[in-house]
C-alpha cells in the first residue's frame, strides 16, 4: 500500500492550487489524484478550439428536469482532467465584488473579509499589467489583456458608454461596475490552466505524485479520522494511505458525491443508497447555488463577427495557421470577450447583473450549429436566491450524481434577469451595434412581464458556476470551519468552490483558486 503525507482529490482550479503548493518545496510527499486525464492537447492550449475540446474533458452533467425552466433538464459542463473546469472555460479572470467577502465574515467565516483574501488573489497572479495594490506578477496564474479581440466587442463596450454606464479597464481593481473587455487566463496567446500554472512545472519532483485516470471511490475513514483513499483505475481497486491529511477538492459536484460515498451526508439519504453512515452531515449536497443565465442573439449584415458561413470558415481556418505561428489573431478568441457589471435592483448592495460579449450566434451552450454571422449577450444573476442540492443516484462513484439547481425557485430570481435582458436590449439597440445590422433572434414584447418571463424559463440556463454545496461557517451545521477542515473529522479539508456559503459575483475560477492557496496555507500553519 502506497503511502504519501497528503493526497489531493482533484486536479482542478483549487485542487492544482492546493496540490502544487504544498509539494513545491519539497519537504512534503504529495500525491494528486484526477479521475481524467492529462489535457496537455492542443484543443486545451488553443483559446478558440474552446467549442470543440473532445469528450473527455468534459463530463456534460445533466441536470433534473427544472420546474423552473418549464420542466427543461439543464445543461452542466463540467471539466475533466488535469485544470479541471479552468482546462474547457471561457478563460475569463474575475474574482467578485469586495461585498461578497465581506458577507462571507459576517456570515460566520472568519478570515475571509476581502481584506483577508487579497493577498491570496495577488499571491497566485501574473499579471502582465504587473503587481499594484490589487494586482500580483509573480504568481503561477498568467493573467492577460486578449491579444486580437473582435471589433464588435469593443463596439459593445462604447454601446455601453452611450448609456452613461462607465467604463472599466479592471474589473478586479477599486470598483467592480461598468463595461469593458475581460483579461483571460493566458500566457502567450494559449490557455493557461490551473494545472499548467501549479502542477506541470513541478510535475517531475521526486515528492510528487501525479494519478491521472484514477476514480477515487471513497475516502477511508478510521476512529473518526481520514487515513487514505480507495481508488480505480480500470478494473482494479486499491487503497492509498494519506499520513497526514486529505484534501477533498473535486468541485461542487463531485466533492459532495465522494464524501456521501464515504458515508458523510445526509443519514437517511445514505442509508436509502445503501451506505453506511459514519457522519450524519445534512448539509453536505445542500446550499447549491448557480449563476442562472440568459443569452440574448442578433444576426447581423455584417461579416465582422464570427460566423459559421464558407468565409468565416476559411477566416478561421487562417486564423489556425497564424495562431500555430505566432500564438496571435483570432484563435486566441476567449470567446466572451467583453462584458460587464451594473446594479439593476435598488435594494442591491453590489451589482446584480453580469454580462459576458460573445461575437457570434450561441444557441444551446454553443450545441447548436448556427449557419451566418452575429452576436450573443448573456445576462446572468450574481446572487440568485434559490437553493438546490446534489445527491447520489447511485453507489457507484463512475455514476453521475444527480444535480438539481431548483433554477429560478425565488421569484426574485427572475425579476433580476427580467431587468438585465432589458438593459442587454438597450445596449445593443445603441448605435454603435446597430452598424453590424442585428436581427433580434428571439423578439419578444421586452415591456409584457409574462412574455418575457415564458421566454426565459424556456431559454435560460447555468452560465457554469456551481458552489456551495459543502459550505464553510462557525456554526454546527456548516460542513467545513474557516480554516477548510471538515467538521467531525480529522485529517480532510475542502478546497474548491463547494465551500462557498454563498456565490460570488463573478465567474468561479479566480476564487476557486484563491481558496486552493489557502488551504494549503492552512495546512502549513497547522
Amino acid at each position: 500500500m502506497e503511502s504519501f503525507d497528503y493526497i489531493v482529490i482533484g486536479g482542478g482550479s483549487g485542487g492544482s492550487a492546493t496540490a502544487g503548493r504544498l509539494a513545491v518545496d519539497g519537504t512534503r510527499r504529495v500525491c494528486l489524484l484526477e479521475a481524467g486525464g492529462r489535457n496537455d492537447n492542443v484543443l486545451i492550449k488553443t483559446p478558440g478550439f474552446m467549442p470543440f475540446i473532445r469528450n473527455s474533458a468534459n463530463y456534460k452533467f445533466d441536470t433534473v428536469p427544472q420546474k423552473g425552466l418549464n420542466g427543461r433538464i439543464g445543461y452542466q459542463p463540467r471539466g475533466k482532467g488535469l485544470g479541471g473546469s479552468s482546462a474547457i472555460n471561457a478563460m475569463v479572470y474575475i474574482r467578485g465584488n469586495k461585498w461578497d467577502y465581506d458577507n462571507w465574515a459576517d456570515m460566520g467565516c472568519t478570515g475571509w473579509s476581502y481584506d483577508d483574501v487579497l493577498p491570496w488573489f495577488k499571491q497566485s497572479e501574473a499579471n502582465e499589467r504587473g503587481s499594484d495594490d490589487y494586482h500580483g506578477a509573480g504568481g503561477p496564474l498568467f493573467v492577460s489583456n486578449q491579444r486580437s479581440p473582435n471589433p464588435t466587442s469593443h463596439a459593445f463596450v462604447e454601446a455601453a458608454a452611450e448609456l452613461q454606464m462607465r467604463t472599466n479597464g479592471d474589473f478586479n481593481g477599486e470598483q467592480q461596475e461598468g463595461f469593458g473587455l475581460y483579461q483571460v487566463t493566458q500566457r502567450d496567446g494559449e490557455r493557461w490552466s490551473a494545472a499548467r500554472g501549479y502542477v506541470e512545472p513541478i510535475r517531475e519532483q521526486g515528492n510528487f505524485t501525479v494519478r491521472t485516470d484514477t476514480l477515487v471511490e471513497k475516502l477511508v475513514v478510521e476512529e473518526g479520522r481520514v487515513t487514505g483513499v480507495m481508488v480505480r483505475r480500470g478494473k482494479r481497486s486499491e487503497m492509498l494511505y494519506a499520513r497526514r491529511g486529505v484534501i477533498l477538492s473535486a468541485g461542487a459536484f463531485g466533492s459532495p458525491q465522494i464524501l456521501m460515498l464515504s458515508g458523510i451526508g445526509p443519514a437517511q439519504h445514505l442509508k436509502d443508497q445503501g451506505i453506511d453512515v459514519v457522519l450524519d452531515r445534512p448539509a453536505v449536497g445542500a446550499n447549491l447555488q448557480d449563476h442562472i443565465d440568459y443569452v440574448s442573439g442578433w444576426e447581423t449584415t455584417s461579416d465582422v463577427p464570427i460566423g459559421g458561413t464558407l468565409k468565416g470558415t476559411l477566416k478561421m481556418a487562417r486564423a489556425i495557421v497564424e495562431h500555430r505561428r505566432k500564438r496571435t489573431g483570432a484563435m486566441t478568441t476567449p470567446y466572451a470577450e467583453a462584458g460587464g457589471f451594473w446594479t439593476v435592483m435598488n435594494d442591491s448592495p453590489a451589482p446584480d447583473v453580469q454580462w459576458h460579449f460573445v461575437p457570434a450566434v450561441l444557441e444551446d451552450h454553443g450545441r447548436e450549429n448556427v449557419k451566418g454571422y452575429g452576436f450573443s449577450l448573456h445576462a446572468c444573476v450574481l446572487r440568485p436566491e434559490s437553493r438546490g442540492t446534489v445527491k447520489l443516484g447511485s453507489s457507484d462513484a463512475a455514476a453521475a450524481p444527480v444535480i438539481d439547481p431548483n433554477f429560478l425557485d425565488d421569484d426574485r430570481d427572475i425579476a433580476v434577469l427580467r431587468e438585465g435582458i432589458r438593459l442587454s436590449h438597450r445596449i445593443a439597440e445603441a448605435p454603435p451595434m446597430q452598424v453590424y445590422g442585428p436581427t433580434d433572434r428571439h423578439p419578444v414584447d421586452l415591456n409584457d412581464d409574462a412574455a418575457l418571463d415564458e421566454l426565459i424559463r424556456n431559454r435560460a440556463d447555468t452560465v457554469y458556476h456551481p458552489v456551495g454545496t459543502c459550505r464553510m461557517g462557525s456554526d454546527a451545521d456548516a460542513v467545513v470551519d474557516p480554516k477548510l477542515k471538515v467538521n467531525g473529522l480529522e485529517g480532510l479539508w475542502i478546497a474548491d468552490a463547494s465551500v462557498m456559503p454563498k456565490i460570488v459575483s463573478g465567474n468561479t475560477n479566480a476564487p476557486s483558486i484563491m481558496i486552493g492557496e489557502r488551504c494549503a496555507d492552512f495546512i502549513k500553519a497547522g
